[in-house]
This record gives C-alpha cells, sequence and structure tokens, in this order.
C-alpha cells in the first residue's frame, strides 16, 4: 500500500491517523519503511535526505556501523525488564562525566515524564506550588506544561489544552523569552511563591530561537536570588553541541537538567538530575514519588551508551560546518529579507519573515502558509525536513557535504517555489 492508502485506514485507528500532531499534514503525511545513514525511505522506496533525524535524537544517523558494533558487544537482550543492570551505571556515569551538574539522576521513559517529575520535586524541595515558563517554550505534554500565555501582563497561564482544569494554570506563570524584564516583574510580584523557573536554553519547538547574551546567566541568578530552583530542559542540546551540554557553554550551573533523545540513541527515554540534595528527595530515599516500568530499560541503555561512546570521539566542528553549507547558499534570500535563518550550530530553521525572530511574537509573525509549501516542495524532492514551521532541522555526522549542498539547492527552489 502507499501512503494516501496507509493514511485512510490510520484515520480510522488513530485521531487524524497519526500518534504525534506533528507528525499530520495534508493531503497525507508519508509513511516510511526504513532508513540508513543519512537517508530514509519511504513505503514506495522513495528516498529522502533526512534533516529531521527523528526531531534530533538521530545525531549518529541510522545505522552508524561504530555504533551498531558497540551494541552487539553488550549482552542486553538476555537482561530482564523492571530490574537492575550495569548498564544503567555505566550510561549514568557517562552522562555524569559529560555534564556534571547532575550529581545523581533518574531515568525516565521520555522528556515528558521527566519534565513532570522535576517540576513536582521542585515544588516539594522549595515548599512552594508556582512555577515559572516561556512562552512556546515546549517542556513535553503534561498538564503543567501545556499552559501558554494569558490576555495580560503579569498574569498565570492559559490551558492550551481541553481537559486541562483552570485551576492548573493558576500555578503556572508565564513570561517572554529574551525577555529578563518581564521575568524579574514576575519574581517582584510572587517572589516567596515561586518554586521554580523551567526553559530550554534553545527554543526548539518555535522553530529555533537562541537566546541573547547573557540571558540564560540572568534566568539562574534571579532564581537563586528568590529561592527558586533553575530549571534547564535540555532535551534537544543536551549532547547536541559537544559532549556536554548548553550548559556548559553557557558555564550555567542549573539545579536540576532534563535530558532525551540523544542520550536513548534513538529509543525511549528521559532523564531528571541535578543537585543530589535536591535528587536525594525521590522515593525511596525520600517522599517524591517517581516511578516506571520501563525506566532504564536494558534496550535503550545499551543503545544510549553506544551513543555517547561514538560521540565522545566526534568531531562537532564537522557538523556545524555542514550547516553553514546551507546558510551560505541561502544567504541571498537572507540579505534580501525575503527568509530569516536561525541557526545555532547543527540546528536550523527557516522563517518566511523579513524581521529578527528572537520570541514568541516575532516567530508567530512568520508565514507559515507559505513554509509549508516550502516543506511540500522540499518533500516531493526528496528532502524531508521537520513537518512544520514551528519546529526545528538538524544535521547529523553522517550528512556528506555533497548531500548537504544537493539538499540546500532544493530549499532554493522551494523557497522560490512558495511565492506562487
Amino acid at each position: 500500500m502507499n501512503s494516501a492508502e496507509l493514511f485512510n485506514k490510520a484515520k480510522n485507528l488513530f485521531p487524524s491517523g497519526v500518534n504525534s500532531p506533528v507528525r499530520f499534514y495534508t493531503p497525507n503525511p508519508v509513511y516510511f519503511r526504513k532508513a540508513l545513514g543519512d537517508r530514509i525511505f519511504d513505503v514506495d522506496g522513495k528516498e529522502y535526505l533526512d534533516f529531521n533525524l527523528g526531531f534530533g535524537a538521530m545525531i549518529a544517523g541510522y545505522g552508524n556501523e561504530e555504533i551498531i558494533s558497540e551494541i552487539h558487544e553488550m549482552d542486553y537482550l538476555s537482561v530482564p525488564l523492571g530490574v537492575p543492570s550495569e548498564l544503567e551505571i555505566k550510561l549514568a556515569i557517562e552522562i555524569k562525566a559529560g555534564i556534571p551538574s547532575i550529581e545523581m539522576m533518574r531515568f525516565t521513559n521520555s522528556g515528558t515524564e521527566a519534565t513532570m517529575h522535576a517540576i513536582r520535586l521542585a515544588r516539594a524541595y522549595t515548599g512552594r506550588k508556582l512555577i515559572i515558563k516561556m512562552n512556546a517554550g515546549f517542556h513535553g505534554s503534561h498538564d503543567y506544561v501545556l499552559i501558554n500565555a494569558g490576555s495580560g501582563a503579569l498574569t498565570f497561564g492559559t490551558p492550551s489544552s481541553p481537559g486541562i482544569p483552570e485551576e492548573i494554570g493558576k500555578t503556572v506563570l508565564i513570561s517572554d523569552y529574551n525577555n529578563i524584564a518581564d521575568t524579574e516583574a514576575l519574581f517582584r510580584k510572587y517572589k516567596d511563591q515561586i518554586a521554580a523557573l523551567i526553559v530550554e536554553p534553545i527554543l526548539g519547538n518555535i522553530g529555533l530561537i537562541t537566546p541573547e547574551d547573557g540571558y540564560l546567566k540572568n534566568l539562574e541568578k534571579i532564581c537563586h536570588e528568590n529561592g527558586a530552583l533553575f530549571i534547564l530542559d535540555e532535551v534537544i542540546t543536551g549532547f547536541r553541541f559537544g559532549y556536554k551540554g548548553y550548559q556548559n557553554i553557557e558555564g550555567l550551573n542549573p539545579d536540576l537538567t532534563i535530558l532525551g533523545k540523544i542520550i536513548g540513541g534513538g529509543l525511549p527515554i528521559g532523564l531528571f538530575g541535578g543537585k543530589k540534595k535536591i535528587m536525594e528527595m525521590i522515593s525511596p530515599l525520600g517522599k517524591v514519588y517517581q516511578s516506571g516500568t520501563f525506566s532504564a530499560n536494558p534496550a535503550t541503555m545499551a543503545t544510549g551508551l553506544a551513543t555517547l561512546k561514538y560521540l565522545k570521539s566526534a568531531d562537532y566542528e564537522y557538523i556545524r560546518k555542514m550547516t553553514d553549507i546551507i546558510t551560505n547558499i541561502l544567504q541571498p534570500y537572507i540579505t534580501d529579507h525575503e527568509i530569516i535563518l536561525n541557526q545555532y550550530k547543527s540546528m536550523f530553521q527557516i522563517f518566511f519573515t523579513g524581521s529578527r525572530v528572537y520570541n514568541f511574537k516575532s516567530a508567530m509573525a512568520s508565514d507559515s502558509k507559505r513554509f509549508m509549501s516550502f516543506f511540500k516542495y522540499c518533500l516531493q524532492k526528496g528532502v524531508y525536513l521537520s513537518p512544520g514551521q514551528y519546529e526545528t532541522n538538524f544535521v547529523g555526522f553522517l550528512h556528506s557535504p555533497e548531500d548537504v549542498e544537493i539538499a540546500a539547492t532544493v530549499m532554493e527552489g522551494g523557497i522560490e517555489a512558495s511565492r506562487n
């Protein structure tokens, strides 16, 4: 069956025919069957250069021979589920070596789980109820983070999905990313009630938005001056720009860190961890409950461990240079103010706007209909980008200069075609 036929079947089984909203686009999403290196293949056998890479999880590419070889040396298939294994210790040691602020940690099965438990832990540790998140900051799909800005300044958030009680919104304050004065005002008004501030160091689910100089340092300073925990959500950025977190690049020292994606090497994973005195509140040592049958399952631990071993000696400068190729080829369109291309090392996104994109409001000014026209053109030409204006694209270690140049040339055509 082709993609259209499969989608007709899927619509009777899954809401809108998909198992995650971003996978949906008209007339139907392309269905894929296999992947190898920097390429993915649909059910009809058509080949695509992949710049989604599992929303960033597959930084080392699909079927990376070094990683596969390493995994095969680990005896994980015979390890039973739901019990401790040495693999979880080995992976934790590697993560702690790369990101030293994580003194203790707990593995989960997704970033959603990890942020949910971290917020509960922060509230328990501080004895406070309120948290601050950024407008359009994405931390998964549980109730406490599906909250967006309300109608006025210094307001509590508004649930962004039916089914979330209004009372939940009254425990979440919304601040504007890259607007330190906005966050300072929230702390002045609710100082002794704020348990934590949670933020992605780089916003990755509103396109791609990077922090302005000193912004994250100031957030950390404000939190600690007011007795609140600073939670850094590095699900996307952890181990992406080097064998470290973005926090190590910026010299940050978060109280709690969230990881996911890369540390699982393509299998489901999440992690929350941080200062020992905080993490020791987790059950059974402490009273804050967290559990999961598949947490630290041996298959994920083995794949994550093999991936980190590969990344430990990888040349991260290579993937930055590959991303620069795209920026350089598309530079005339940037110069003419036809597009904005936000890039940080191996991440990038194109916005169809002539104005700088640095926060939620400026991102929403982009022409998302034109972006989807651009996306579908690239898809038809065999270049798979993240399917939405408000997602991010990734370059990985198995992308070759030739492939990146081909993809950038296709993107040129997509920009031209999207004018019509």
